[in-house]
């Protein structure tokens, strides 16, 4: 309780500062300017969602993705009920409209203070708050629990540092998670973390990873075909390396330098993971001297064009789909690596550096049946390794084949999820 309460001061003197943070990543992100007020729990003239329905948290791109299936298939089983959709960043936003449209609603999540969140539920006014991986707000989950709202965590995980240092005031954690309905873990190390800090046993469930029930619908291939005409692509072999970081972008346009020695018509889709960082990176464009053009353009590819700037949000599983062969980036520099199964759904060979601590599970299935390809923080050794699989179409399909066949081997946390939430859901 004190622990709480010292935890909201501090919180309430920060604002300023945060607002601070905000309107200045706004200069190179304006999106991060819109709406701030959802921030703080005020709504204004905006349409309240209908009473009683569900929110699902979803901070950014990545627990989207993951969530996708499982808004999809409560959307389904349950078609009149209304489904509110969270996110923090305006990435996460776009892809929950790119995904969704207007079947849901959608808000920023606001800062975790008392007044902010008790404003958000009073207008969302749910029965039910599903949050997906890790987001754990002491004074979410409180008010959540003082409205009598049940809150679900959804493909929860716990990683090392963060099991660490709640251990370090475990018996306040022990009192927040007291407040929790249900843990639906994603793996059994999670699992073991939350029962270590204090989180009752009859109320967690180790149910796999919904990452794995990654689906890709008609209507997204429809949609990657229809791009692939737009800009010319059809006949023209590409590579992507998606959701790049600082460090990165420089090393892969170096190997697509040196891949362009042996394959002149090779197009690199290059996509930054955070849209602030597409100014910097056109500049490593201009500077390389490559052939470029921006998504944002919105014309076709020349014959002599050599990159493609992915500079849009919520199109990531869209320009996977343009590829033959993909590298996920934050793996080339020390950031843990990004969702695999991704590219992997599209039957593409992935190519990732050795940082890959944010996924170590999916990982490690996909090292074990040779499912992907590893490669140094080394342009040369990532350009070998884009050329090998070019070069040997047999081994190429292999290697996605082997990546596919866990994707599909380890489905199935959909199913068990809905089966655990369903009495929530009819209630």
């Amino acid at each position: 309780m004190m622990l709480r309460i010292f935890y909201t001061v501090i919180s309430y003197i920060i604002q300023p500062f945060i607002l601070l943070m905000m309107w200045k990543r706004g200069y190179k992100q304006p999106a991060y300017r819109h709406r701030l007020f959802e921030r703080y729990g005020c709504y204004h003239e905006l349409a309240k969602p209908v009473a009683g329905g569900i929110i699902v948290h979803a901070a950014s791109v990545g627990e989207v993705i993951a969530a996708t299936p499982l808004i999809r298939e409560i959307q389904t089983a349950y078609p009149e009920l209304p489904i509110t959709v969270t996110t923090v960043t305006p990435t996460g936003s776009a892809r929950v409209k790119s995904a969704f449209g207007n079947s849901v609603s959608h808000f920023y999540l606001p800062y975790d203070l008392p007044d902010a969140v008790l404003r958000f539920l009073n207008f969302i006014n749910p029965k039910l708050m599903i949050v997906i991986e890790t987001e754990l707000w002491p004074n979410l989950i409180h008010q959540v629990h003082k409205k009598g709202i049940a809150f679900i965590i959804a493909n929860a995980r716990l990683s090392p540092r963060s099991a660490k240092r709640y251990g370090w005031i475990k018996p306040s954690v022990e009192h927040m998670l007291n407040k929790i309905s249900l843990i639906m873990a994603q793996d059994a190390v999670s699992a073991e973390r939350y029962l270590a800090l204090g989180f009752s046993p009859e109320k967690l469930v180790n149910t796999g990873n919904l990452k794995f029930d990654l689906e890709i619908t008609d209507t997204l291939r429809d949609k990657v075909d229809n791009t692939k005409q737009e800009l010319n692509l059809a006949n023209r072999p590409v590579w992507i390396a998606g959701s790049t970081h600082e460090g990165e972008e420089k090393l892969i346009l170096d190997a697509h330098r040196q891949l362009l020695s042996q394959w002149p018509d090779l197009v690199l889709i290059l996509v930054p993971r955070h849209p602030e960082r597409f100014g910097t990176v056109e500049e490593l464009l201009v500077k390389s001297n490559l052939n470029y053009i921006k998504r944002t353009d919105k014309h076709p590819l020349k014959p002599n064009t050599q990159v493609l700037l992915g500079d849009t949000m919520g199109e990531m599983m869209q320009l996977y789909g343009l590829a033959k062969i993909a590298f996920v980036g934050g793996s080339l520099v020390k950031h843990g690596g990004h969702n695999p199964l991704e590219p992997i759904a599209f039957e593409l060979p992935v190519i990732s550096g050795v940082h890959t601590f944010n996924f170590p599970e999916i990982f490690e299935k996909l090292r074990y049946v040779k499912g992907v390809v590893e490669v140094k923080s080394d342009a040369q050794d990532v350009a070998q390794a884009v050329h090998f699989l070019l070069s040997n179409a047999d081994v190429c399909q292999k290697i996605s084949q082997a990546g596919f066949d866990v994707l599909q081997e380890n489905q199935g946390a959909l199913k068990r999820h809905m089966a655990l939430i369903a009495p929530y859901l009819e209630k």
